[in-house]
């Protein structure tokens, strides 16, 4: 199952198939409830950009900091969830959460 905070490769290709050309890193920003019940998944991209805005969360992932970019949400279909490649950790995740509610609220 998909769970919020997973990063994934995704598959952004115009038309999806089986040999994606256009992959990029992006974190799972929906809730567990909406990704057990729906096939849509909402996305933040991950990036090494270092442009600093309130929206854009800086992690570190595989030995390096990224950034969350929450100005860039998007919902796609699971289906373009390419594969896992790790985790955003627990202190971030509490930030990526409470920007959420701020944008949102």
């Amino acid at each position: 199952m998909v769970k919020r905070y997973d990063v994934f490769l995704v598959n952004l290709d115009r038309t999806p198939s089986d040999d994606p050309k256009n992959t990029r890193p992006a974190v799972v920003a929906s809730p567990d409830e909406l990704n057990r019940n729906v096939e849509s998944v909402i996305i933040a991209p991950l990036s090494s950009t270092n442009a600093r805005y309130p929206t854009r969360i800086p992690v570190d992932f595989l030995g390096s900091e990224r950034f969350v970019i929450l100005d860039q949400l998007q919902a796609i279909d699971g289906s373009r969830l390419v594969k896992k490649i790790g985790e955003i950790e627990s202190r971030s995740q509490e930030e990526i959460t409470n920007r959420l509610l701020e944008l949102f609220a």
